[in-house]
């Protein structure tokens, strides 16, 4: 497996993220940017720099996108909380990323509408894509593989399948 640290996608996940967070840090009191708007600013910022390749940029964006819709919409539609979403003790995650996640996730409550019509309900998760904390379950055999960081999904140790869904498999 992949080194999380070594991995220039990941890398730049959790980069982008940090642009996000930044950018609801600046707007303070005034109107807060779009998540939307927020991830095209920091995948155009990455590409600008030169620290991905457009491809690579629209990727990440894209995992990003659809894993604060999925928080987002967790959040908006129950009573629950993050931890809840993550299906896992919370504490494990790193303090950093957690709290950027959660600041996210919190704005995407508000905005999941809009972002639901980019991405269908419950997208597929597939090995080689780049996800953030979290729980994803293998779409065959129903094993968790639980992210306390940004990481590659890999295939299923179970089963060796290759696509996951966010919530468990129903048997």
């Amino acid at each position: 497996m992949t080194n999380p640290a070594s991995d220039k996608l990941v890398q730049a996940y959790n980069r982008m993220m940090e642009r996000i967070r930044h950018a609801f840090e600046e707007a303070g009191s005034k109107t807060l940017p779009s998540i939307r708007h927020s991830v095209d600013k920091a995948r155009e910022t990455a590409v600008e720099l030169e620290e991905l390749s457009h491809d690579e940029a629209e990727k990440v964006a894209y995992y990003l996108k659809r894993d604060v819709q999925d928080a987002g919409r967790h959040l908006a539609e129950t009573s629950h909380e993050l931890g809840d979403w993550l299906r896992f003790d919370i504490d494990r995650i790193e303090d950093r990323l957690l709290d950027i996640f959660s600041l996210v996730a919190d704005r995407t409550k508000i905005e999941w509408l809009e972002l639901q019509e980019e991405l269908e309900k419950d997208p597929p998760y597939h090995s080689g894509e780049v996800t953030g904390p979290g729980s994803l379950y293998c779409s065959m055999c129903g094993e968790p593989l639980h992210f306390h960081h940004t990481a590659r999904i890999p295939d299923c140790p179970k089963c060796g399948n290759g696509t996951f869904r966010r919530w468990p498999v129903e048997t």
